[in-house]
């Protein structure tokens, strides 16, 4: 190709000259956009060579999380950008948005927005007549969505990635009534009940705790809204007017202000405290032997997973199986076993 020839090309495309040589020969540096506008001038030219293979836009991609300052999420948005960053952005474009868990509205509405700009969604999402309305718009519009954590089974969703949620609140049951051979009181502190997820995890341990374990009271549950103030006044009153209290769950965040409110009755020794996820403050409070055990949902494999069924689906299309190539398995630690 003589050099007038890109100068033309480069004039049509509205860039240099560099820009074109970078994108005609594969030498990458340029972006998706730009990329782009040398291909399309170059087919409008009716260029007589073999071009690159950019026959597409980069898949625009958005994951919607929790603006909580849970861990779980702020290590899963992490984990997404690092993988998709690995992909490149000749693959994809990825983007983060964060949305407090008390606006099922104003979540229902970005998923609406979306679902007109992006060709797929990872979403966190709540159990809301708006939700399912905008996930089907998505489904109407050819939009892939995948739930996160908390599954909406009754959505028009590709597929839900995450743990069994029931399996895990069995898990805790089973582990805590193990624990406890003395009689007593269970409390348990539960998140958001909006989310189908918190509402699981309750469900399990109470099942087993009720079927297997009858020395065991289980009080009402706490409902901790996902908010450290609250859960840390709840349970200040629970072990005031209940000393009998030997075991304590908690379903989402708050492991903290749970820890302090036992060392301040000075009960950290004597309570089985059962939580999820490992992170730096379940670790500390293992190693001090104040929490007995955590139940770990893998943040990098849901991550991985959402992301490589998304593009699976948006490159090669096809179905999948709900509870099996979505599923994570989540992990236990104890004292033994974390480092």
């Amino acid at each position: 190709m003589k050099r007038m020839t890109l100068s033309k090309l480069a004039h049509a495309a509205g860039v240099g000259v560099a820009t074109v040589d970078r994108v005609l020969n594969d030498r990458g540096g340029v972006s998706p956009a730009m990329t782009r506008k040398v291909l399309e001038a170059a087919r409008a030219a009716g260029l007589n060579r073999i071009l690159p293979e950019e026959h597409r836009q980069p898949w625009q991609i958005e994951v919607i999380l929790s603006s909580t300052d849970a861990f779980f999420f702020q290590q899963l948005a992490q984990d997404f950008q690092q993988l998709a960053d690995a992909l490149g952005y000749r693959r994809l474009r990825l983007q983060r948005t964060f949305i407090a868990e008390n606006a099922p509205e104003k979540l229902a509405a970005h998923i609406l927005a979306s679902s007109r700009r992006m060709d797929g969604l990872m979403v966190f999402a709540h159990e809301h007549p708006a939700i399912y309305q905008a996930l089907s718009d998505c489904k109407a519009r050819g939009v892939p969505v995948i739930t996160l954590v908390s599954d909406l089974p009754d959505a028009d969703r590709l597929l839900h990635v995450g743990i069994n949620q029931l399996q895990a609140g069995r898990t805790a049951g089973l582990m805590m009534g193990s624990m406890l051979a003395r009689a007593g009181e269970v409390l348990t502190i539960s998140g958001r009940v909006d989310y189908r997820a918190h509402r699981q995890r309750i469900e399990g341990f109470r099942d087993v705790l009720q079927q297997r374990f009858p020395h065991l009271a289980l009080r009402e549950a706490l409902a901790g809204l996902e908010d450290r103030s609250r859960i840390s006044k709840l349970l200040e009153k629970a072990l005031v007017t209940s000393p009998s209290i030997v075991g304590v769950y908690n379903t989402g965040l708050g492991n903290r202000e749970i820890s302090e409110a036992l060392a301040r009755h000075r009960r950290e020794r004597d309570v089985v405290y059962i939580t999820h996820e490992l992170y730096a403050t379940t670790r500390r409070l293992l190693q001090q032997r104040t929490l007995t055990l955590t139940l770990d949902q893998n943040t990098q494999r849901h991550a991985q997973l959402a992301l490589n069924l998304l593009l699976q689906k948006l490159e090669k299309g096809g179905d999948f199986s709900m509870y099996v190539d979505g599923r994570v398995d989540f992990m236990l630690y104890t004292q033994e076993n974390v480092d």
